[in-house]
């Protein structure tokens, strides 16, 4: 029997209906005489107390501060159909707990009581993992409702994306289809590829490759390049190489070296950096008086710039010949990026705009970042100097986690601070903000002159998943505004964001790394390992730079092609709002 006044976590049922059923987890002070109808742990489970008699429900009077939602898919071994299940977590925490501090520890709790490592797959389990962090690790709650209702049955479970992590050497490698050929002939533009190059990437026929190739070409969206040089016509497919045909090829020329730009007022002040094909072409959207040159090279990467006007500004915008952080990605990205401010010297400020991957925040609303919105990379605090972080993870034999990084932030935050002021005017009135016009005038531009959808995809397909290990996961749902707040995402206008901006390919593509790394260096977004970049911006002293990043998935940018034309176009847009309230540059 406990003595007087000890604290307990109680657990009491609050109601019941055939489909549902609401739990009560309470901290409380048991007296030592209790009733039949309590049952008061020992061992193991000592503090645990369960109470048979039911709660007078007062969720009304005493609303909860924070709850969260997620569905989670149970299979009866009899029947062998699925039931889905949402699951409510309500939570109340000691006055005496910072309010500022709630949402985190909201958040916190619920990657622990989810984590893969051991997720409960049964109903005792559930919720004895909930009285136990009560208990020993989230001493700041005093109440959590854990609602469970069944939703629907089904045969067979729906349709999911499948993780990186759930992925080994046994799942059957698809089939290779002409968007992936088109997909790496992107990746690669400005430079180009042969058929052998394609052929060894995927590992199949050269001929079946030749032939999607063709069909490419059919369509204007490859065209044919000689080796050695440009050309295009009377080339012989078996020996020439393939790129992409830019959005304005009648506007493109091709160059051996840049032409030096003479006049003063078209030299470039501003350059704009992107990774992606998708991503330059909405760039390029956003522009005037555009001019486009290829430069090729017998030996070495080639480069595309393109001129033109934004505002008062005159801009060249480039694209990466690669991504990622081998070591050729590595020399191809700085390079490309070295040479791009040792060609343009009158660039004095450098955005890198395109894709990447929120990190969400599952109670907080004004923190969970979305499909459609976009990221600023701001240092998070005045004691934080950094906007983008680069790291590797070290497994420690305890099996703590190690991250090693290396950090960097512009030695003038000028860019940043006009982009959150110009995101505070609107934050009243968000339907009249600059970048909404701009993404549609845009929009109108490509969907008329190349074709494409860089509409908004439905709300609908921004699902929120999350591994539990073992292959499943479960859908969360995403927080509700406060208070009487309306979410501008229900009328299609995209939230801005400020914080830094990380990489790390094993830690974008590990949910719990991913998770863990935000939480430790307060991270709203995960891309494509642009560090090199940074890094050559860094060393040729360009003091004012700042990431933009169109939020695409829950990865790093690169995963889910639905969201990458729509995102790409709204961070141009973005772009464009921020550098047309730039002051002009000096005549």
């Amino acid at each position: 029997m406990a003595s007087s006044g000890e604290e307990h976590i109680v657990m009491t049922p609050k109601k019941k209906t055939a489909k549902s059923t609401t739990l009560m987890m309470e901290r409380k002070l048991i007296q030592a005489k209790t009733g039949g109808k309590v049952h008061i742990a020992g061992g193991s489970n000592a503090g645990i107390v369960v109470n048979k008699e039911s709660a007078i429900d007062d969720s009304k009077i005493n609303p909860p501060q924070l709850s969260l939602e997620f569905r989670v898919f149970l299979i009866n071994v009899q029947t062998k159909r699925y039931t889905q299940e949402k699951r409510v977590i309500a939570y109340w925490f000691k006055e005496t707990y910072p309010e500022e501090q709630r949402a985190f520890s909201a958040q916190e709790f619920f990657k622990t009581l989810v984590s893969p490592t051991d997720f409960p797959r049964d109903y005792v389990g559930f919720i004895k993992k909930i009285m136990k962090l009560m208990q020993h690790e989230y001493s700041m709650l005093a109440k959590i409702e854990v609602e469970l209702t069944q939703e629907k049955e089904m045969d067979e479970l729906p349709n999911r994306p499948v993780l990186d992590e759930e992925r080994g050497s046994d799942v059957p490698k698809k089939e290779v289809t002409a968007e992936d050929i088109l997909e790496i002939i992107e990746d690669s533009y400005p430079n180009s590829l042969t058929v052998d190059d394609m052929s060894r990437r995927f590992v199949v026929e050269k001929e079946l490759v030749k032939r999607m190739v063709m069909e490419l070409v059919s369509k204007q969206l490859v065209k044919a390049v000689g080796v050695g040089g440009p050309s295009v016509e009377g080339v012989d497919s078996s020996v020439g190489a393939y790129r992409r045909v830019h959005q304005d090829e009648d506007q493109v020329t091709v160059v051996k070296q840049m032409p030096r730009i003479v006049e003063k007022s078209l030299q470039p002040t501003i350059a704009i950096i992107t990774s992606q094909y998708h991503e330059k072409m909405a760039v390029d959207a956003v522009l005037t008086n555009k001019q486009t040159f290829v430069r090729y090279a017998t030996v070495g990467e080639a480069n595309v710039y393109t001129l033109g006007d934004l505002g008062s500004h005159r801009v060249v915008t480039t694209k990466l010949p690669l991504i990622g952080n081998g070591k050729d990605a590595l020399i191809a990205t700085g390079s490309t990026t070295t040479r791009l401010l040792g060609t343009f010297q009158r660039v004095e400020h450098v955005f890198l705009v395109g894709v990447g991957g929120a990190v969400p925040h599952y109670t907080d609303f004004d923190k969970h970042v979305r499909k459609g919105d976009v990221v600023i990379a701001t240092p998070v605090s005045s004691q934080d100097r950094s906007i983008y972080k680069h790291s590797d993870v070290i497994f420690c034999k305890n099996g703590d986690i190690k991250f090693e990084t290396k950090s960097w932030c512009p030695p003038d935050l000028g860019i940043q601070d006009l982009a959150q002021g110009l995101a505070k005017k609107f934050e009243a009135n968000p339907s009249e903000a600059p970048w909404l016009g701009y993404y549609r005038s845009a929009q109108q531009h490509l969907e008329s002159e190349m074709g494409g959808d860089w509409t908004r995809p439905s709300a609908e397909t921004d699902k929120l998943y999350m591994s539990v290990g073992g292959g499943d996961v479960i859908e969360v749902g995403h927080p509700p505004p406060k208070g009487q707040v309306e979410d501008p995402r229900v009328y299609g206008e995209p939230l801005l964001h400020f914080g830094s901006v990380a990489s790390g390919k094993k830690i974008s593509l590990d949910d719990q790394l991913r998770q863990e790394f935000a939480a430790r260096f307060g991270t709203l977004c995960f891309d494509t390992e642009l560090d090199a970049v940074v890094e050559s911006i860094y060393g040729n002293r360009k003091d004012q730079y700042v990431l933009i990043r169109g939020i695409t998935d829950y990865k790093d940018g690169t995963r889910e092609r639905e969201w990458q034309n729509y995102s790409s176009l709204m961070a141009a847009a973005v772009l464009r709002a921020i550098v047309e309230q730039m002051d002009g540059p000096p005549s």
